[in-house]
């Protein structure tokens, strides 16, 4: 026998040793526990998706699903974490409008691809925008908030989770279709920025239902529109923007499940079969519905394709409203 050929052999016999190996790894896949990756600070409807998916998740695959926060750069920090690690299943980002829809048209330096560098699981849930403001300000309706916000008296500042996110872009739709001038205040993750909300030092914010209805249903915010094509059903008697004249104000949060490129078939599979699974039970259904969030789902090859429409959807309005990150 040739040594060519011997060497070929070899070669082989390690192609398919290896190949059979992560087959097994797949296999046994969870067997240790598996880290899930949140791009803000504890506190808002990121973490809350994130801790109670992960609850639940842990009790369906017997491993335990840890969420480590990790903010920072309008979810780069996070995002390229994940990117980098081993395609093993045991590290997960959960990908937002943020990381994957508005963010890399800020942030033209970004050390990863949103595309290349993950593999979408599936969808997780969308949470339509609402807009408050601080309960001491002088304004009951929308229509009032903006005569006092047009006074050249007012310096009015709208807070956000950080830069380029839903609810910043929401602040700058908002104004843009308003002819109002505010400050933009972005913090890093909603917990922040609705204390601050609540003590008056900005005015005005943009967010999700879980991050703010705590503080509308005690009269510490108002509500004065929802960013949605249909009333929020938690807050029936606010109106929305379209309602108000603005339909240009439409703009919701959504959240997704990626591991790093190259992670196997057969868990990103298993992945998408729990979470799904998971987003179906009636202990994630439930809470959801009590926080205005709408449980999403679907397969791999769906997540792929929102956020592709969600990447070409926001590079005319990044690009119109003029704003870079770097």
């Amino acid at each position: 026998m040739s040594s060519k050929l011997i060497k070929y052999i070899c070669i082989l016999l390690c192609a398919l040793i290896g190949t059979w190996a992560q087959a097994q790894d797949a296999g046994a896949y969870p067997n240790r526990p598996i880290k899930l990756i949140v791009t803000v600070p504890p506190g808002g409807a990121a973490d809350f998706i994130a801790r109670l998916l992960a609850s639940k998740l842990s009790t369906q695959m017997g491993q335990s699903v840890i969420v480590e926060n990790k903010a920072g750069a309008s979810g780069a920090v996070a995002s390229d974490f994940v990117a980098k690690s081993a395609p093993d299943g045991y590290t997960l980002l959960q990908s937002s409008i943020t990381t994957h829809g508005i963010g890399p048209h800020l942030m033209t330096k970004l050390p990863y691809d949103p595309i290349t560098s993950f593999t979408p699981i599936t969808m997780l849930a969308s949470l339509p925008l609402i807009m408050t403001i601080n309960a001491d300000l002088k304004a009951q309706t929308l229509p009032e908030f903006i005569t006092l916000a047009k006074q050249p008296s007012n310096k009015l500042a709208f807070a956000s989770s950080g830069n380029g996110g839903a609810p910043h872009m929401a602040g700058e739709l908002f104004t843009a279709a308003t002819s109002i001038t505010m400050i933009h205040a972005p913090y890093r993750g909603s917990g922040p920025a609705v204390a601050d909300l609540v003590g008056g030092q900005v005015q005005v914010m943009f967010d999700g239902a879980p991050s703010l209805l705590p503080y509308i249903n005690t009269g510490k915010i108002r509500a004065l529109a929802a960013a949605s094509p249909r009333r929020n059903p938690l807050l029936p008697n606010t109106p929305t923007f379209a309602e108000l004249g603005f339909p240009s104000v439409n703009v919701a949060l959504w959240y997704g499940l990626m591991a790093p490129a190259g992670t196997p078939h057969e868990i990103i599979s298993r992945l998408n079969r729990e979470v799904n699974q998971a987003l179906k039970s009636s202990e994630i259904s439930e809470r959801f519905a009590s926080q205005g969030t709408e449980a999403l789902g679907g397969t791999p090859e769906q997540a792929a394709s929102y956020v592709r429409q969600e990447l070409d959807r926001w590079g005319p309005v990044v690009k119109k409203a003029g704003i870079t990150l770097n």
